[in-house]
C-alpha cells in the first residue's frame, strides 16, 4: 500500500523500525486505558484482517491507524481505529489521520459507510471522530471489557456515510 498524505500527517505501512516506538506508545496509560497493553506480536500479528499504518507527524512516529473491511456485497463497510502518543494529543493530528484514512476508504477502496466504536468515557476520541465527520448513531451496551478491572463498558457506535450520489 502506498503512503497517504493528509494535511499534517503521513500514513504509511508499518516498518520493522516502528515496532519499538508503537509498542511504547500503546503501553502509555493514556493509550492502554482504551487499547489495553500490547500483545506479544504487536504491531504485526494480533489482527491479521486489519491494515495497519504508522502515523508520522513531522517525520516522527506519532501513532497508528488501522482499518478493516467487510466486503459482503449487500452490507459493506469499513471500520477505523487509531491511537496517538500522548504528546501528540490536542494538535489535530488524530482528526487529520482519521480524515485521511476515511478519504482513502471512501475514494480509493469504494466504501460508502465507515464505522468506529468508541468507549463512552473517551471524550478525546469522541471529539476527534466528530471533527472527522462521524456522528453517534447508537449505544452498544457492554461492548468491551476493561482489561484492568474485567468490567464491561459501553461504546458509542459512530458512522460516516457518503453515498456516491450524495457527495
Amino acid at each position: 500500500m502506498a503512503e497517504l498524505t493528509g494535511e499534517r500527517v503521513v500514513l504509511r505501512p508499518i516498518e520493522q523500525d516502528d515496532e519499538e516506538t508503537l509498542r511504547a506508545i500503546r503501553d502509555t496509560p493514556e493509550v492502554a486505558t482504551w487499547w489495553g497493553p500490547p500483545e506479544n506480536d504487536f504491531p504485526f500479528g494480533d489482527e491479521p484482517e486489519a491494515i495497519r499504518l504508522t502515523i508520522l507527524a513531522d517525520g516522527e512516529v506519532a501513532g497508528m491507524v488501522q482499518f478493516s473491511e467487510a466486503r459482503e456485497p449487500d452490507y459493506p463497510y469499513a471500520e477505523i481505529d487509531i491511537f496517538l502518543a500522548p504528546g501528540h494529543h490536542g494538535r489535530g493530528l488524530g482528526t487529520d489521520a482519521v480524515r485521511t484514512t476515511a478519504r482513502h476508504l471512501l475514494d480509493d477502496r469504494g466504501h460508502h459507510r465507515l464505522v468506529i466504536g468508541v468507549n463512552v468515557d473517551n471524550a478525546v476520541a469522541l471529539r476527534c471522530y466528530e471533527k472527522a465527520g462521524f456522528r453517534r448513531v447508537g449505544l452498544l451496551q457492554a461492548a468491551a471489557r476493561d482489561y484492568r478491572t474485567g468490567d464491561w463498558g459501553d461504546e458509542y457506535l459512530m458512522e460516516r456515510v457518503e453515498l456516491p450520489n450524495r457527495r
